[in-house]
C-alpha cells in the first residue's frame, strides 16, 4: 500500500476507533438570514434583501438560532461574537471573507469569530484575515471558542496573514492563534467539538500555535486540515497549563483529552525569525509540526508533516504534568529540520511521557540542519512506552543518527519499560557505521547498540542510495 493509501486507511480507522464521525451539529435552525457587503441591516434579511452586517444579523436571530449565510465579499473590520447563544451557523459563500485590517485588538484573547460559553455552532467557509497587533498585552486569534460547550463545528474556514507583529526578541508575551479552543470552565468542559477541512497559513504566532486544544476540551476531532507556513506549531493538545488555575489545575479536567488529530497536512512550520524564540544569540528551531503537551487519550493517526522543525512531539512542559495514552500511527514525517519525532521533556525540570505507542510511522530524511540531530529522540521521563514496526530513513550524507536517548533521570519508575523493535532503520552509512545513542553514549552499528540498549532485537539496518 502507497504510504498516501496508508495514511488515509489509518485516519479513516482512528475516526472509527474513537467513534468521532464528521457530521455536522444538530439542525435547530428554522430561521435564515442573508448577509451581503452591499446589503442594508435594515433589510429583511432574505437572499433579495440582504442584509450588511454578520453581527447584526446573528443578533437578529434571537435566542432560537439560526442561520447566517454571508454572500461572496470582503467584511472589512467585522468581527462575529457569540456569547451564551445556541443552535447557530455562519456560513460563507465561497469569497466571503472578515477582513480585520484595522482594527485594534483588546488586551486579551479575543477573535474575529469568537464563541464564549455556547453550544450547537458551525461556522464554515469563511476567509479570515487581517486581525494583527504589536502588543504584547493583546492576542489576536482568527477563531476562537472559549468557556464551555458542546457541538462545535469548525469546518472549511481560511485563516491567514494575522498575529502578533511584535519584535521584541526573547519575550515570549506575544501571543496569536489561527483557531484556538479553550475550555476555562473547571464543572463543564468545551465537547464534542469537530475541527475539520481548514487551512492556517502565514500565520505569526509568537509563543503560541497555529491551532490549539488547551484546557477542558474534552473529546474532539482535528482532521484533513491544511496548515503550512506558520511561524510556530502547528496543531497542539496543551494541558496544565493557566487556564484552569486553583486546585483543579494539575488534574484531568485541565487538558485536552480524548482526541484524534488525523489525515492533516502540516508543513513548513518554522520558528527561525520568529522573535519569542531567540535564544542566547541564535534561533531556536523549535518549533512542533503535531504536538502533545499535557494532553491525554489521544491518536495522532494518518498524518503528513514536511519541512518542519520538528515533525511530532509527545511531551509534558509541567513538571507536575504528565501526557498519557497517546497513539502515534501511520504518520509519514519528512524532511523537518531538527528532528522527526521526539517523545518526552525536553530537560529535567518537565513532566513525564507514559503509555506511549508509536507504531507503523515513516520517517525519513530528518535532520536537514545536518547538525548530527537524529531521526528519533528521547528526552527525559520517558516510561511504559512501545516504538516498533516503523521505518526510519537517514538521508544524511555524512552521519547516519537515526536514535538518540538522553541519559535517564529522576527514579526508575520514569525511565521503565520502554520498549523498541521490529524497527526498519536504514541510511546512506555503511552498515555497522551507522549511529545510534543510548543512555546518551554513541553506540556505532546496530550491533553495538543492541548490546549496549537490550533494544531492537528484531529490528534492521539496511544501506538506503
Amino acid at each position: 500500500m502507497s504510504t498516501v493509501r496508508r495514511v488515509a486507511a489509518v485516519a479513516i480507522a482512528a475516526t472509527v476507533i474513537l467513534g468521532l464521525s464528521a457530521s455536522g451539529a444538530q439542525a435547530h435552525r428554522h430561521t435564515t438570514l442573508f448577509v451581503s457587503p452591499h446589503g442594508s441591516d435594515s433589510a429583511a434579511g432574505t437572499a433579495r434583501a440582504p442584509m450588511r452586517t454578520p453581527q447584526a444579523a446573528v443578533d437578529r436571530l434571537g435566542r432560537a438560532g439560526g442561520t447566517v449565510r454571508l454572500a461572496r465579499g470582503a467584511y472589512p473590520k467585522q468581527r462575529i461574537v457569540l456569547n451564551g447563544r445556541d443552535h447557530v451557523a455562519i456560513v460563507g459563500s465561497p469569497g466571503a471573507v472578515l477582513d480585520g485590517t484595522g482594527l485594534t485588538v483588546p488586551d486579551g484573547q479575543n477573535g474575529m469569530v469568537e464563541i464564549r460559553n455556547s453550544s450547537d455552532v458551525t461556522v464554515s467557509g469563511l476567509g479570515i484575515t487581517g486581525y494583527r497587533t504589536t502588543s504584547l498585552d493583546a492576542v489576536p486569534i482568527g477563531i476562537f471558542v472559549t468557556g464551555a460547550g458542546h457541538g462545535i463545528r469548525l469546518l472549511g474556514n481560511h485563516v491567514h496573514h494575522l498575529g502578533n507583529d511584535n519584535g521584541t526578541l526573547g519575550s515570549f508575551d506575544m501571543n496569536a492563534h489561527g483557531i484556538a479552543v479553550y475550555g476555562t470552565n473547571a464543572q463543564r468542559s468545551i465537547s464534542d467539538v469537530r475541527i475539520s477541512g481548514n487551512e492556517l497559513d502565514h500565520l505569526v504566532l509568537g509563543a503560541s500555535e497555529s491551532l490549539v486544544l488547551n484546557g477542558n476540551v474534552d473529546g474532539w476531532s482535528v482532521t484533513r486540515n491544511v496548515i503550512h507556513d506558520d511561524n510556530n506549531i502547528g496543531i497542539d493538545a496543551i494541558g496544565f497549563e493557566h487556564t484552569i488555575s486553583g486546585p483543579a489545575r494539575f488534574t484531568d479536567v485541565n487538558r485536552a483529552r480524548h482526541g484524534l488529530i488525523a489525515g492533516n497536512w502540516v508543513s513548513r512550520i518554522i520558528s527561525e525569525g520568529n522573535p519569542a524564540y531567540w535564544e542566547d544569540g541564535s534561533w531556536c528551531n523549535c518549533a512542533d509540526g503535531i504536538y502533545v503537551d499535557g494532553g491525554g487519550s489521544i491518536v495522532i493517526a494518518g498524518n503528513r508533516v514536511d519541512a518542519s522543525d520538528i515533525g511530532i512531539e509527545v511531551a509534558s512542559e509541567w513538571k507536575q504534568g504528565r501526557t498519557n495514552d497517546i497513539r502515534v500511527t501511520g504518520n509519514a514525517v519528512t524532511g523537518s529540520r531538527y528532528t522527526g519525532l521526539a517523545v518526552g521533556g525536553y530537560d529535567q525540570d518537565r513532566g513525564e511521557a507514559y503509555d506511549v505507542t508509536v507504531t507503523g510511522n515513516w520517517l525519513r530524511g530528518n535532520n536537514t540542519l545536518r547538525d548530527g540531530s537524529p531521526e528519533m529522540l528521547l528526552q527525559y521521563y520517558v516510561h511504559d512506552t512501545t516504538i516498533a514496526h516503523n521505518t526510519v530513513i537517514s538521508t544524511n550524507p555524512g552521519q547516519t543518527v537515526l536514535l538518540y536517548r538522553d541519559a535517564p533521570a529522576g527514579g526508575a519508575a520514569k525511565n521503565a519499560r520502554l520498549v523498541l523493535d521490529h524497527n526498519t532503520y536504514q541510511g546512506r552509512a555503511a552498515a555497522g557505521h551507522e549511529l545510534y545513542y543510548w543512555n546518551g553514549v554513541e553506540r556505532q552499528g546496530l550491533a553495538a547498540y543492541r548490546a549496549a540498549s537490550g533494544q531492537d532485537g528484531s529490528s534492521t539496518y539496511t544501506v538506503s542510495r
